[in-house]
């Protein structure tokens, strides 16, 4: 690391020079690019540091990183944390996922050992939480297949989620491309007090921006309030700037991250890593919005349900109409489960106990890596929470991501449950779509165990949790092989595995398949990645594109009947689920097209969700707006990705329409017309460039590197 703070130092004095005043982010993306100039800006290239990809998501990127058949030029690491299902608890839940994901754990361990790449073993602990403790770094630019990567911004790490394809490029020496993101400026100033926590922090700024108001966007915080934010409290916030669509969030370099980084025996870089002063003195003239809040102000907050940005204040949940009872208490995941965390948890749990209480409803912990959980149980945490009633589950992302074999309530049976994780769409932790989830701190979800009541007071009789920001020094960590390149290993892929099947390359583009395409779905509301490719039992199938293609779209409304997953055929005018008929519409040589409504693509990194389309027949979404990381992947996967120069043109489309674009002038900037069989001209705008143009005529992005 010391060659990297070398340079990393002569390119900060370079960069100063050359473009003037930075912000914190700026310092970062142009330290990694060559770029000579800011403006006019729209896309840029970089070249990240390193890559983390979990199991899920790793699966497809590997397999079409095998098309390439070449040697990562960066480091890489695989974690096994998202095949891990909860159910009776840590060793039994991972003794049952070894089992019964072994041809998966074989192909990423096989994969791993082929192109040497560090692999996390099953139990290792959550990929956001194993990067923070390992491979994150000051001034690095990180990029990562999972839309929560960004927790490393809490020790000043840029961190960026991507889909599989994204991170192909950089593996193969070539530059990785973002459009170039806004920035908004978060100052903080004052400290956290009582049962207020780094969660709130961001639970609150979730309800300004709303689900959306961050996308495009870098959240830079700044100010005299994050040097009292712990780094892994930091990283809490970080981790959660997804759910209003931040590209990545950060906090300035710190004597909080010195800490965490010299008790995780990692190299303390002797470097001043902030916003110029001249930024900090006139935030307005170089962020393109400035929030500021008082950390002194903050109440202990809950958000929900099925919308991370819906913000109550605990006392206003009293005159709610959800239901009062609480049927399950979550703690720990990605974003909440440091040692702070824990030890604070433990506190509350401890009050409890001496007063002769104990959780009333069902409560669970998820450690965040076997690194956390070896030294909680050292010091007696583990103990206290399980005396309190907890289950410890295993070291993986389980009811946070819908791995959880959850028996207590009916499939469909409405009910709460209050969770320290990040999102909480519908169906989101349990497939439930009647499950009421409300993200909140940890502390305030160990409280709610005691009383069970949604709507009385929890922190009644206890008082504010004290606990430590970190231990004195940290147990060894668990479960990391390190590998050495061996182009000479066969990928592990049984010949009649219904979970892996290698990849074929999409079609290259022809004229008359963009010509005469049917309506497979117009979608109405809110259609997150979840809605696309729904997780839970079928991450089971995310190395499968065929068999996982199978749920394809069930979860998004149709905007023709109001139900989940079912359209018409429009040829034999009878109902099915979206992927039957789709099926049908390719069997028959007819493209299809997808119309959606605002941030279509929301959530989730899962490059699947763009895949499942393209592989069953898609060649167009047109949508009022886009998530960003889906954008980018339907374009990588060589969909035609077009919004509505008029967004009211939405209301136009019908299932009847024939839908034909002239692709012959497809230009950076250039509006595209659509012609519907109706004669009706509708114009749509795209945001691609040159390169990305580049992609869709060879009819994917690998199509391209492979060409």
């Amino acid at each position: 690391m010391e060659e990297f703070y070398n340079n990393l130092k002569l390119k900060l004095q370079s960069l100063r020079e050359k473009f003037g005043p930075l912000t914190l982010s700026e310092k970062i993306l142009l330290s990694h690019s060559n770029l000579d100039s800011k403006e006019n800006l729209v896309y840029a290239e970089f070249t990240p540091d390193r890559i983390a990809m979990q199991d899920a998501s790793a699966q497809m990127a590997l397999l079409q990183f095998n098309l390439v058949n070449q040697q990562s030029v960066i480091p890489v690491s695989i974690h096994c944390d998202h095949l891990i299902s909860a159910k009776e608890g840590s060793e039994k839940d991972l003794q049952r996922a070894t089992e019964q994901n072994k041809e998966v754990y074989d192909f990423l361990k096989s994969a791993s050992e082929k192109f040497g790449f560090d692999f996390w073993e099953p139990g290792a602990g959550i990929i956001h939480q194993v990067v923070l403790e390992n491979y994150a770094m000051p001034g690095q630019l990180i990029l990562g297949t999972d839309s929560h990567t960004p927790n490393a911004g809490g020790l000043c790490t840029l961190a960026i989620g991507v889909g599989g394809a994204d991170v192909v490029d950089p593996m193969l020496g070539m530059p990785w491309e973002l459009k170039w993101p806004k920035l908004i400026g978060v100052k903080l100033t004052g400290e956290l007090s009582g049962w207020c926590s780094p969660k709130d922090v961001i639970l609150y700024l979730a309800e300004k921006l709303t689900v959306k108001g961050g996308t495009g966007h870098i959240i830079e915080y700044f100010g005299d309030g994050c040097s009292t934010i712990s780094c892994t409290g930091k990283a809490t916030i970080c981790n959660m700037g997804a759910e209003v669509g931040a590209t990545t969030s950060i906090f300035p370099y710190d004597e909080k991250m010195k800490q965490f980084l010299k008790l995780t025996n990692r190299t303390v870089p002797d470097i001043e890593l902030t916003a110029d002063k001249e930024v900090l003195d006139n935030p307005s003239e170089y962020y393109d919005e400035v929030i500021e809040l008082d950390l002194s102000s903050l109440e202990p907050r809950i958000n929900g349900p099925f919308t991370p940005d819906k913000s109550w204040k605990l006392s206003e949940l009293k005159e709610s109409e959800f239901p009062d009872k609480i049927n399950y208490s979550l703690i720990g995941s990605c974003t909440n489960s440091s040692y702070e965390d824990i030890s604070k948890c433990a506190d509350i749990a401890k009050q409890a106990l001496s007063q002769g209480k104990k959780a009333i409803v069902p409560f669970v912990i998820s450690p965040g890596s076997s690194k956390i959980k070896k030294t909680v149980e050292r010091d007696g945490f583990l103990d206290i929470l399980q005396e309190f009633g907890g289950t410890v589950m295993a070291n993986a992302c389980g009811p946070c991501i819908g791995m959880w074999d959850r028996t207590d309530v009916a499939k469909d049976e409405k009910n709460v449950i209050v969770t320290s994780f990040n999102r909480n769409f519908a169906k989101r932790n349990d497939g439930n779509p009647n499950t009421l989830c409300f993200v909140t701190s940890p502390e305030v979800a160990t409280a709610f165990a005691i009383n069970g009541n949604l709507k009385q007071n929890p922190f009644d009789g206890l008082l504010a949790p004290s606990g430590k920001e970190l231990p004195d020094n940290f147990e060894n960590a668990s479960g990391l092989i390190k590998n050495e390149p061996d182009m000479n290993k066969q990928l592990l892929i049984p010949s009649d595995s219904s979970r892996l099947q290698l990849l074929s390359k999409f079609d290259k583009y022809d004229e008359s398949n963009f010509k005469n395409l049917a309506l497979l779905i117009k979608v109405k509301g809110k259609c997150t990645t979840d809605h696309i490719s729904m997780a839970g039992k079928w991450l089971n199938l995310r190395g499968h594109l065929d068999n996982i293609s199978d749920n394809t779209l069930m979860g998004a409304i149709n905007y023709e009947n109001d139900q989940p997953g079912i359209v018409r055929n429009v040829f034999i005018n009878e109902f099915d689920n979206v992927a039957k008929v789709a099926r049908y519409y390719k069997k028959n040589n007819v493209g299809w097209v997808i119309v959606a409504e605002e941030n279509y693509g929301e959530g989730s990194s899962r490059e699947l969700a763009a895949m499942q389309p393209r592989h069953l027949g898609c060649r167009v979404v047109i949508a009022k707006s886009f998530a960003r990381i889906h954008e980018t992947n339907l374009k990588k996967q060589g969909i035609l990705a077009l919004t509505f120069a008029n967004k009211e043109d939405y209301d136009k489309i019908n299932i009847h329409d024939v839908f034909s674009f002239d692709l012959s002038d497809f230009l950076i900037g250039k509006s595209i017309e659509l012609t519907l069989n109706s004669k009706d001209k509708i114009l749509l705008n795209h945001s691609y460039n040159e390169n990305q143009i580049s992609w869709f005529f060879a009819g994917s992005a690998i199509n391209k590197v492979t060409e």
